[in-house]
């Protein structure tokens, strides 16, 4: 159940029949129209906008427009009162006999509530992480892995089918800089001492059981080979130790990709030559000159004339190079053939979860789709994450350096564990910086947001235990029972998940389930301070069994919902603390 989307049909067929009354020949367009909780929940249940979008098509004031549609409105079983607020937002305050069915509706679906059809089944796919494999993954890479697996998680809530994918950067210059760093550390593993890492090369102790593994497998025989012959070799090993690291890293995190694409495997099929030939042949590649750059350089812009994509005729700010100088692809030529690969798979969304230094590539990636699929034909979504710091009791964090210049995915995993990372990873807009304190992180009380959910759902599931252990069960409950405004203010907050659930897909946003578990907790948490205070309204009465069955029933219904908002993050929810 919906509550937001049935009345929004109400709405728009209340409209509908204003505008038969009004001689509105002309079909109006009521996609713009929205049902949704007002700011202040004092002006009602349902707010909406119909009056102030179709007040041209009814050539009308929208107070005036307001007035027909809430004359309509008010006929309806449902609705108590309807109030025009404002320049003509129209408010709509429920029937009481509307909140049972919510929580009828809560405990029929179970884990299914909120869940929806929204997405159709499109296929949609989501591209995370994807760090350069030659290391463990480090704090930065946090942020991006646990907020491109909550969308994922999300959409798949809202009817997409989702891939979560990691593409693996292994054919470029920082793979062979690997491969030699580790060939060092074969060295080492052979007895060598190696006193200092050459400046250039990978510094971490990460690298020396891949060097291990060499030893065992070849023993001095790679020192007898010239570098364009061990350089392979190593170069396979490592590549596969690296990618089992950052693997082991994501499962810390409770993130398991079903694709692991490799950039090398598009060279090495032809799909980038094959691609630059099918944008050559629709007119989207030509030989040309770009002009100086102003400010800071790009990599891969060079004063001659070169082999350019039409990006600019996509909406991009400048034409983009595909060869290098030396005849060699650059990067963004293999980006070109990835994206390609995608549509080809049937994707209709294409979505990137990148680090907010790569702003630049949002404009690139559009264009890139629209040139290879057609205007329109596949939707690119590009979210930009910020930077984490990291911080113990307010002062910047100094953690071990096994790993080289940086602290790592799985140190800060293994201190506090993956629920807390996850859900304080998602307590905010993924474009705003985040402040990761160790501290404050791990505090029992209400400042602490994944405390204060987490401690609501072991609430519910503590206070079930102790019903069952009384006798009590939740069977035919009468939810009329519930009258009090703490008790209704939390129906109203359970019926509003549904619709949150689709509007955070639509937005890419999985900050929003995080936000609004926060204030869930905080309404059940009031109640059940207000039942200190009030006896009558605690969960268990031992001399009334009917308001007891009925609010076992509630908790079930609140408990439903926090955890099926939980598991969209990836957060386990805690059935004891």
């Amino acid at each position: 159940m919906n509550l937001f989307s049935e009345f929004l049909q109400v709405i728009r067929e209340c409209v509908s029949a204003v505008a038969v009354e009004q001689g509105i020949a002309a079909p109006l367009d009521l996609s713009r129209l929205t049902a949704e909780p007002p700011r202040e929940a004092a002006h009602g249940d349902i707010s909406t906008n119909a009056a102030m979008v179709l007040n041209k098509a009814f050539g009308k004031p929208p107070r005036a427009v307001a007035e027909l549609i809430a004359a309509k409105l008010k006929s309806h079983a449902d609705i108590a009162s309807v109030e025009i607020a404002g320049p003509g937002f129209i408010n709509l305050r429920l029937k009481a006999s509307v909140w049972p069915r919510v929580l009828d509706s809560v405990i029929a679906l179970g884990d299914g509530y909120g869940r929806s059809t929204m997405g159709g089944g499109m296929k949609a796919n989501v591209e995370y992480v994807s760090a350069n494999p030659t290391g463990p993954l480090h704090v930065g890479h946090v942020r991006g892995a646990v907020f491109g697996d909550a969308l994922a998680q999300l959409l798949v809530a809202s009817g997409y089918e989702v891939t979560r994918e990691y593409y693996i950067n292994d054919a470029g210059a920082q793979v062979d800089v690997l491969s030699r760093s580790v060939f060092l550390r074969y060295r080492e593993a052979l007895g060598e001492a190696i006193t200092e890492i050459p400046a250039g090369l990978y510094p971490g102790e990460y690298l020396k059981p891949v060097g291990q593994a060499l030893a065992a497998e070849h023993g001095r025989s790679l020192l007898d080979l010239d570098e364009a012959e061990w350089l392979p070799v190593v170069r396979q090993r490592a590549m596969a130790m690296m990618m089992d690291l950052i693997r082991d890293d994501l499962a810390s995190l409770n993130i398991r990709q079903e694709v692991f694409f490799s950039e090398k495997s598009l060279h090495d099929s032809g799909e980038v030559a094959e691609t630059i030939d099918e944008l050559r042949a629709g007119g989207h590649v030509y030989q040309g000159s770009l002009p100086p750059p102003k400010g800071e350089v790009p990599e891969d812009w060079e004063d001659r004339e070169q082999t350019l994509f039409r990006a600019t005729d996509f909406g991009d700010d400048i034409d983009r190079p595909l060869l290098k100088s030396d005849g060699s692809y650059t990067y963004f030529a293999s980006d070109v053939a990835y994206s390609r690969n995608k549509i080809r798979r049937g994707y209709k969304e294409l979505i990137y979860i990148l680090g907010a230094d790569h702003g630049g590539y949002v404009k690139r990636l559009e264009a890139v789709a629209a040139a290879i699929s057609g205007k329109g034909s596949v939707a690119v979504i590009v979210r930009l994450c910020q930077l984490v710091k990291l911080y113990r009791a307010g002062e910047p964090v100094r953690m071990s350096k096994r790993a080289g210049e940086f602290v790592t995915l799985r140190e800060v995993v293994e201190e506090v564990g993956p629920d807390v990372v996850r859900f304080m990873m998602l307590f905010r807009k993924n474009e705003a910086p985040l402040d990761f304190d160790f501290a404050k992180v791990t505090e029992q009380s209400k400042d602490n947001p994944v405390f204060y959910v987490q401690y609501a759902h072991a609430r519910t599931c503590s206070v079930m235990r102790n019903a069952a252990e009384e006798g009590f069960n939740a069977d035919s409950p009468d939810f009329n029972l519930l009258t009090d405004e703490a008790e209704t203010g939390l129906i109203r907050r359970l019926a509003e998940f549904p619709r949150l659930i689709e509007a955070a897909a639509a937005a890419h946003e999985p900050h929003r389930i995080a936000f609004y578990l926060f204030d869930l907790a905080g309404d059940f948490h009031a109640l059940w301070n207000k039942g200190k205070d009030s006896p009558q309204l605690r969960f268990i009465l031992k001399d009334d069994v009917n308001i007891t069955t009925t609010r076992l029933a509630f908790l079930r219904a609140i408990r439903y919902v926090l955890s099926n908002g939980l598991r969209i993050l990836g957060v386990r929810p805690a059935e004891e603390m």
